[in-house]
C-alpha cells in the first residue's frame, strides 16, 4: 500500500510553481515538505517536461513570460511579471540560469541576486563589505548545482592582472 506522504508528494510536485508555493501554507508538514531539496528536483524535472515550458523575455524594466508550444515554435500569450528589485533600478542582465533559477546583475547597483521567477522570490548576494559583486566589462558568473545539491554562485573578478573568485552558496547564505 502506498503512504499518504508519497500520494501528497507526487501530486504537489505536478502543481505549477505558484500554486506549490501557496500550499506552504495548509501546515506545517506541507511547508516543510514544499521546502526541502528533493521536492524542489522533482517539481523542476517535471517543468522541464515540453508540455510545461515557458520563455522569459526582458526588455527595459518589463519581464514577460510566454508559453511555448515546442512541436510548433507558437508562443501563447505572454504573462507580465513585476521585477521585484528595489526601485531606482536602470537595468537588469541576465548572467546565468540553472533550473529555472538566474542569477542577475542589477544596475546601477552592481549587486548579484538569485531570482526566480515563477515564484518571483529573490536573494541579494554581497560582499562582506557590501560592495557590488559584479562589474559587466571585466567579471564573469558561474551558476552551479554543488555536491549536495546546493545551488552555488562563482563571481570571478578580474581587475589589473588580479583575478578573485568567491562562492556563494543558497544553502549556507554565504
Amino acid at each position: 500500500m502506498i503512504g499518504v506522504e508519497v500520494i501528497v508528494f507526487g501530486i504537489l510536485t505536478r502543481l505549477p510553481a505558484k500554486d506549490a508555493t501557496k500550499c506552504k501554507s495548509v501546515c506545517m508538514e506541507w511547508c516543510a515538505l514544499l521546502s526541502m531539496q528533493p521536492f524542489e528536483r522533482e517539481h523542476s524535472s517535471r517543468s522541464l517536461l515540453p508540455s510545461n515550458q515557458k520563455t522569459l523575455l526582458t526588455h527595459l524594466l518589463i519581464c514577460s513570460v510566454y508559453p511555448m508550444e515546442f512541436k510548433t515554435g507558437d508562443y501563447g500569450t505572454p504573462t507580465n511579471i513585476q521585477f521585484p528589485f528595489l526601485p531606482g533600478l536602470k537595468g537588469i542582465a541576465t548572467l546565468a540560469h540553472l533550473d529555472g533559477l538566474l542569477c542577475v546583475s542589477l544596475q546601477p547597483t552592481h549587486d548579484l541576486a538569485l531570482w526566480n521567477p515563477t515564484t518571483t522570490r529573490y536573494k541579494l548576494l554581497s560582499t562582506p563589505a557590501s560592495q557590488g559583486l559584479y562589474n559587466n566589462t571585466t567579471d564573469a558568473v558561474g551558476l552551479y548545482k554543488g555536491p549536495s545539491d546546493d545551488y552555488n554562485v562563482l563571481p570571478i573578478k578580474r581587475s589589473t592582472g588580479v583575478t578573485t573568485a568567491q562562492i556563494y552558496s543558497r544553502h549556507f547564505g554565504t
